[in-house]
Formats: structure tokens, C-alpha cells, sequence
């Protein structure tokens, strides 16, 4: 894979709550199971290291779909549904936030002792790739984050982030193992953050010369830097706007979820009986776990999967995001068994999704959907951090969901 660019991403604090945490690590280990179970370890490695695709995931799992918290609150969903079952999985996340980064290299050191790889290589690629991060790349962001995730194969991705309290401001690392020759030259996926213009970059190509012959510093323009790079450019504005979101792509999913279809949808007959509001919401996750790369270049669209802790694009909708974990749970259970007609379902929901966009004209904006799905949030039990859903006031003409 190569480097898949970078990403503004405002800097949040605050918790994530214990009703929202308990179905993201639900949801993040369903997600994963049906990765690995469809596509093998080395897949969610490299799925990992792609800045767009982890975003994506982070906003369908219902977090605030543009912030920095996506980065700890996804790592520690998955840090803790995974690892104790990793044996079974065979695969490991090690580290995490604040003091728990410093344990990287013990974590690892046990993971080594149960696989049979390389302690020390680990142990050597963690501090390494951090120590690039928080020094050679000197860009202004000072590291708080560092999860090391591997497999018993070996490979491995490394997510980190930074922070810039002056500017309000975080910057994400990806690492890849397929990807690196060496450690001080270019080793980075992805990198995403705000750009904040001239920094200095010692893994870069050109800083080759630098690093051999002499110890002065080099600033060179991050564009320059990351040649390969496209940048996601996540704003600071809470609320999802129309410029956030490919229209059409959502427009699909929704037209999929809750209109007249073909009369000869049988791919969808497994599904039956589940509501449409889930449908819709089953469709981006399908979308995540069978989704090609160039589907994620909005992640704020996935965030009509479970909205935001925050409100926004709407309220949490927890009926429906329990009945999606159970769906998508009860799938990857059969098809361990041997019986994959429901995990074949729900790919097709991915697949006549993207086929029906070639014919596709979307008629509502943004803002129509967004509305609608405030109206009735409190009927699928929508929740934020500010509390409950409420039901209109007053009777209010709804907005009509026919897109195609």
C-alpha cells in the first residue's frame, strides 16, 4: 500500500460514554471478525494503516465523525474486545493512550512469548516508529498515542497521534510493516493532521544527505515531503454540511433502505424482517468491511450509519445500532460454521448500492436527511451526551426519503 495522504483533525476531550464505548467495542469486534473471516489478517493490518478507512470506521461506529477522539476511542474499543480473545484471532493491539503507550513494549515482549516471533524486532519497530514520529518528523505535535497492533503472522500497523494544544490540534501517524525498508527514510502510510505549513521531516528521501553527513536541520514543505499524498481535510465545524458528504453515494443507501426496490432483490431476502432505518445502517457497514479503498474519501458519510455522540449529524440511534450488532454478529457466527448465506447478504447490500449509483440522481440535500432523521431520532431510541431524544412538540410535515 502506499501512503493514502493526511487529515485536519480538531482536537476533542472529553469521555466517550459507557452506553456509546460498550457497543463500539461490540460493533469494532463484529467488524473485525468479518474482515478477518473474509479477507485474512494481513487485510485488517493494512486496513488499519489507511488514514480514510480507519475515519470511516470510527464514524460508523458512532463517533463525533471529524475529531481527533476517533483515534483513542476506536483503538480502545478494539484494544478491548480483541485482546482477550486474540489467541482465537491472532491478532494483538498493544499500547494506547497516555501512560498505557509506555506498556507497548512489555505487551509485546508477552505477545513474542505466545506467537514465537521476534521480541526484540517489535519491541525495536515500536520505539522506533515513535521515535521517527515525536523526533524526526518535527512538526510541532507531541506524541500522546501509540497502538501497535500485530499478528501472529507478523505483520504489523502502528497508529499514533500527536498534539498541538497552542492550535488546538492533532496530528494521526499510520505505519505499515509490508511498507517499510527503512525507518528513517518515508516508512509512513499516511500521515493526518492540520497542516501547519513548514516542518521539519528527517525520514523524507531527500533528507538522505542530511542524515549521513551532517546534523543541520532542513525544512521542507509537507507537500514536497509526501509527493504521493492526498489530503482529507477534516474541518473544525461539528455540524456535517453538504461539502462533507457524496451526496449520490449516501443518496443510494438511503434509496436502497427505504424505498421500492426491484422486485428481484433476493441477495436481501436473508435480511428480511429487519426495519429499514437498520437496513441503511447495515448497508455502510457493509461498506467498511467490503468497501475498496476509494470508497472512503468521506468519511462524514458514514456517520448516517449512528450518527454522533455529540448530536451530530444526529443523535445515537441505540435500538438500531444494537439490532446492526446483532445482525452483523449472528452472520459472522454462521458463517464460522460453515454457513455464510447471511454474511453473503450482507455484501450484497454493499454491492447493488455502489452498482445502482451509475443510474442514480439524488433529489433531497443534506440538510432534508439530517432533519428527517432528527424528527424521528426519538423513535429509535436516539441518545447523546447532552441526554434523550425527545418526540416534535408538534406534528411536523416529514421529509419524503424517495431519492431515486
Amino acid at each position: 500500500m502506499k501512503r493514502t495522504g493526511s487529515a485536519d483533525l480538531p482536537l476533542h476531550g472529553g469521555q466517550v460514554p459507557p452506553w456509546l464505548a460498550q457497543r463500539m467495542a461490540k460493533l469494532g469486534l463484529a467488524i473485525t471478525e468479518a474482515i478477518l473471516t473474509e479477507y485474512g489478517k494481513a487485510e485488517m493490518i493494512r486496513r488499519l494503516s489507511d488514514p480514510f478507512w480507519f475515519q470511516s470506521m470510527g464514524a460508523v461506529m458512532g463517533m463525533d465523525w471529524h475529531s481527533s477522539g476517533i483515534t483513542t476511542s476506536v483503538m480502545g474499543a478494539l484494544k478491548r474486545a480483541i485482546n482477550p480473545i486474540s489467541k482465537d484471532l491472532g491478532i494483538y493491539i498493544c499500547g494506547g493512550k497516555g501512560k498505557h503507550s509506555r506498556q507497548a513494549p512489555n505487551e509485546l515482549m508477552l505477545v513474542a512469548e505466545k506467537t514465537g516471533l521476534d521480541a526484540n524486532y517489535l519491541v525495536r519497530c515500536s520505539r522506533l516508529s515513535a521515535k521517527v514520529d515525536n523526533t524526526a518528523v518535527q512538526d510541532g505535535f507531541q506524541l500522546y498515542l501509540h497502538s501497535f497492533v500485530v499478528t501472529n503472522d507478523g505483520d504489523w500497523a502502528v497508529i499514533q497521534q500527536g498534539m498541538r494544544d497552542e492550535t488546538a490540534t492533532a496530528r494521526r501517524y499510520h505505519w505499515h510493516s509490508e511498507n517499510i525498508k527503512s525507518f528513517v527514510e518515508e516508512p509512513h502510510t499516511g500521515i493526518c493532521g492540520i497542516n501547519m505549513g513548514e516542518i521539519l521531516n528527517l525520514t523524507a528521501a531527500e533528507a538522505g544527505s542530511t542524515r549521513k553527513g551532517i546534523f543541520s536541520l532542513t525544512k521542507e514543505d509537507p507537500n514536497h515531503i509526501l509527493p504521493e499524498a492526498t489530503h482529507l481535510i477534516m474541518p473544525s465545524h461539528h455540524d456535517v454540511r453538504t461539502k462533507d458528504v457524496d451526496i449520490k453515494r449516501l443518496g443510494t443507501i438511503l434509496w436502497l433502505a427505504h424505498d421500492t426496490k426491484p422486485e428481484n432483490f433476493e441477495e436481501l431476502l436473508l435480511l428480511e424482517g429487519l426495519g429499514p432505518r437498520t437496513l441503511q445502517s447495515l448497508t455502510m457497514v457493509s461498506e467498511v468491511i467490503h468497501g475498496t479503498p476509494s470508497r472512503f474519501k468521506d468519511p462524514a458519510r458514514f456517520s448516517f450509519a449512528h450518527g454522533g455522540k455529540d448530536g451530530h449529524p444526529f443523535p445515537v440511534p441505540l435500538k438500531v445500532y444494537d439490532e446492526t450488532i446483532r445482525t452483523l454478529q449472528n452472520a459472522v457466527e454462521k458463517s464460522k460454521i460453515g454457513n455464510s448465506e447471511k454474511s453473503e447478504a450482507l455484501k450484497k447490500l454493499h454491492q447493488i448500492a455502489r452498482q445502482a449509483e451509475q443510474n442514480f440522481t439524488a433529489t433531497k440535500g443534506v440538510d432534508e436527511l439530517i432533519a428527517k432523521e432528527r424528527e424521528d431520532s426519538w423513535k429509535y431510541g436516539g441518545k447523546t451526551v447532552f441526554g434523550d431524544a425527545k418526540p416534535p412538540k408538534q406534528k411536523t410535515k416529514g421529509v419524503q426519503l424517495r431519492l431515486f
